[in-house]
């Protein structure tokens, strides 16, 4: 080791500051940790993100890499596995010494990774929806809060299908439940009774939905509008989407409205019995603007498949990408502390014709779409917010978080800030 590195390696250890991102900055190239599911029952929904991820980095080779060194994709499987993503993220922090990691996609995978994160001071981003209730230092959420997703897709439903009657279906996990809890508070607080909410919970990979639509079917029948809001992840939506069709339920009659189903998980399913449900996402491939159409070209020429989709994720890792490269050359260094602090504020174009920003709580403005189904697998955009949706991070109607907010600017730097008691560390404290 050179006196250089002995002397900045002594600096940061006196400063608390984690060795990996100054490992990243010492090598021949800047890496950059991939870490998404290539088996399992997620692989249908994370291999592309993957794909994607590559061809960003590829792209930003060619224009030159960053702080004039190439960058290096280091591609794990975790498998599905949600303790493996833990063990995966450590070995990429501290053995293959990522500048940034790109991945996961079920908030249990993301809860199984945070504390490696925060402990070594790695750079997480995180391109799904979720179920929010968190913000840390470490992880940059560029998919959707539920009041960019969830709430606006209820609305839609009230507003435009004149839904009273609720099915709340997901899979049996902390995204699922955590969103069906702020939107059964939500539909409380407009006056939908208990009695009109019907909740029911799947494992991953569930297969056998005969009964369980059967029940939906049944629930429908009161003679009041009803929806289904379905949280459902992974390839189990094969076999729902299929079930749906087998017992004729229509969007005309019950109208489901999808957070976890995109182009991608389209791409294997006979869609003509799904035309007219539902798709709540803050992008679409069938957006049309000029960024979007050029991100598509691009996509396919890349991938060398014509048929190959793009999806609402895909443009998450996109602009998170361009987020850190923006955020790197604009310290000068990949070193993650200053990349963190400078990362807020930083504004990056999206493929919806507008620009994103990162906010002081880490979660970044969208705007929220509505989409239908239509018969070749694609959305028709039917609803719009006129602006851009700041990600909420705490709901404002569950009692122990609406009095929370982060903000990761100095000198708050605080994850979950009590404006009643004016402390950090959340409710009651």
């Amino acid at each position: 080791m050179t006196t250089f590195l002995k002397t900045l390696s002594a600096a940061a250890l006196a400063g608390g500051i984690a060795l990996t991102s100054f490992g990243a900055y010492a090598q021949n190239t800047i890496k950059v940790g991939i870490l998404h599911s290539l088996s399992g029952t997620m692989a249908i929904s994370e291999t592309t993100l993957k794909d994607v991820m590559l061809m960003l980095i590829e792209e930003q080779n060619k224009k030159g890499g960053l702080l004039g060194k190439k960058l290096e994709a280091v591609v794990v499987d975790p498998a599905s596995n949600w303790p493996l993503f833990a063990e995966k993220a450590r070995e990429l922090l501290t053995k293959d010494k990522v500048a940034a990691t790109f991945g996961c996609w079920t908030s249990v995978s993301r809860k199984s990774v945070l504390p490696v994160f925060e402990e070594l001071n790695g750079i997480l981003f995180y391109p799904v929806q979720y179920e929010g209730e968190e913000s840390s230092k470490n992880i940059f959420y560029t998919g959707a809060a539920p009041n960019q997703q969830a709430i606006p897709a209820v609305d839609y439903l009230m507003e435009n299908e004149k839904v009273t009657r609720w099915v709340l279906a997901g899979t049996d996990y902390v995204y699922p439940r955590t969103t069906n809890k702020i939107l059964e508070a939500y539909l409380k607080s407009k006056g939908v009774k208990a009695e009109d909410i019907m909740i029911n919970y799947t494992p991953f990979g569930h297969s056998d939905w005969q009964t369980i639509v059967a029940d939906i079917k049944k629930f429908g029948t009161a003679g009041k509008k009803t929806a289904v809001v379905s949280t459902i992840n992974g390839d189990a939506n094969v076999p729902f989407y299929k079930e749906l069709g087998n017992q004729k339920i229509s969007a005309k009659d019950i109208p489901v409205v999808a957070f976890s189903v995109g182009e991608e998980e389209l791409a294997g399913i006979d869609t003509k019995p799904l035309v007219g449900h539902l798709a709540a996402w803050n992008y679409f491939q069938s957006v049309d603007d000029p960024t979007n159409k050029a991100f598509i070209e691009k996509w396919k020429a890349y991938t060398k498949n014509p048929k190959r989709v793009t999806n609402d994720p895909m443009e998450a890792h996109v602009i998170g990408f361009e987020m850190w490269v923006k955020a790197v050359e604009k310290t000068g260094t990949v070193d993650t502390t200053a990349v963190i602090d400078s990362l807020i504020g930083v504004s990056v174009p999206n493929l919806t014709g507008g620009y994103s920003t990162m906010m002081p709580n880490h979660h970044i403005t969208k705007p929220v779409l509505i989409g239908e189904i239509k018969a070749d697998g694609q959305f028709s955009i039917v609803s719009q917010t006129a602006g851009l949706v700041v990600g909420d991070e705490w709901s404002d109607y569950l009692e122990g978080s609406k009095d929370l907010i982060a903000d990761w600017r100095a000198p708050m730097s605080c994850g979950n800030f009590n404006v009643k008691t004016g402390k950090c560390g959340g409710a009651g404290k």
